[in-house]
């Protein structure tokens, strides 16, 4: 594919059916729409279906029996949708149903402003749902990384059976820039585990307390008992009080055990520096050019860039700010990540600079707190 100039909308569409995606279903809402419109080019040609529901709570639901039947799906939304998705992910979570939700943040609270960017559900898509039970959020700085990491979301998704959110923002998924699509390094594809149909199936049983089970897919040759409510190995509900406790500590271990093998960031390290600066999705982008200043003006600074940001890439932050007397967060809201910074540094100095009013944070705000 030649050099494009795309959108980071556009570009997570490219993502997901490099991933392999082959259904869609979503509601249009600013400044998610484009990823719809973009699927409905792309996947009618590749046999796939692309549907606008009724609503997001209708969108949703087409996408968890689209996945329950096997296929990889994909919804896109923002803040207000998100709200309208919550029963649906916990549905999702509880019944292990792979599925990838990219969230295009806009500033909120409610129906805010639809055409303001903001990094203001970084803790809601966490917490969003009931039980508490983890997800994976993944935050792109540009196009290229929705790109790659819509692929990464994907697998995530097969390999873990769960929802998995690409944590966009308005200014990154409506700012075209040049991308070589060939040269962005993509992960091996990864499909849901299937099943062996010669054996007896349970549909939730598993090899180990922190792995999810082989897939069979509903509508096929082999019974599949699925349900939203609290379930055993065999799909039925059930109130023993140990199998519950077994299957609540695999829904949270299957994936806080394993973060370390999906923690992506990007580091910027000065050996000179005692102060490292933290800053996520398009906040990253301004925080590189504060960094490159500060250390023209004669103040070495580090940076480190998550993209996994949860489950917390915990040996990640603990590991990078050892070095370091002073933490710097940078966000666009008005203090959410932070918390989990101040969480795993207590012995650290941690100062935050959070914007939330529709304005991008500029180099030159970075600095002035650096």
């Amino acid at each position: 594919m030649p050099l494009s100039f795309i959108e980071g909308n556009d570009a997570v569409a490219l993502g997901a059916m490099a991933a392999g995606c082959r259904f869609f279903a979503g509601y249009p809402i600013t400044p998610a729409t484009t990823i719809y419109n973009a699927m409905l080019k792309y996947l009618p040609p590749e046999g796939g279906v692309c549907l606008q529901g009724e609503d997001e709570i209708a969108s949703i639901g087409y996408c968890l029996g689209a996945s329950m039947a096997g296929n990889k799906v994909l919804t896109a939304t923002s803040g207000p949708g998100i709200s309208l998705y919550s029963e649906q992910i916990s549905f999702a979570i509880g019944s292990e149903i792979p599925l990838v939700i990219v969230n295009v943040q806009r500033l909120g609270p409610s129906t805010g402003s639809a055409t303001k960017g903001a990094d203001g559900d970084v803790q809601f898509m966490r917490w969003g749902s009931s039980s508490g039970l983890p997800v994976i959020v993944l935050a792109p700085v540009d196009a290229a990384d929705c790109y790659r990491l819509t692929v990464h979301a994907f697998n995530l998704a097969e390999q873990y059976r769960c929802p998995v959110f690409v944590a966009s923002n308005k200014e990154i998924a409506m700012t075209r820039e040049s991308v070589d699509l060939d040269a962005v390094d993509l992960p091996k594809i990864v499909d849901r585990k299937t099943a062996d149909r010669s054996k007896p199936f349970l549909p939730f049983a598993t090899t180990g307390d922190d792995s999810a089970p082989d897939f069979l897919p509903i509508g096929d040759e082999v019974l599949v008992r699925q349900t939203s409510s609290t379930h055993g190995a065999n799909g039925y509900i059930t109130v023993d009080p140990d199998e519950i406790n077994a299957f609540q500590v695999r829904l949270q271990k299957k994936l806080t055990a394993h973060v370390d093998e999906f923690t992506f960031f990007e580091q910027d390290l000065d050996t000179r520096a005692d102060t490292l600066l933290v800053a996520y999705g398009v906040t990253a982008r301004a925080s590189r050019v504060a960094v490159t200043t500060s250390r023209a003006a004669g103040k070495p600074v580090s940076l480190l860039t998550p993209k996994t940001l949860w489950p917390v890439p915990e040996r990640l932050i603990v590991d990078t700010a050892a070095p370091y007397r002073r933490i710097v967060v940078v966000e666009m809201n008005t203090g959410q990540y932070v918390r989990e910074i101040q969480r795993l540094l207590p012995g650290k100095t941690i100062d935050f600079f959070g914007q939330m009013n529709g304005n991008l944070i500029k180099p030159e705000q970075i600095r002035e707190v650096i």
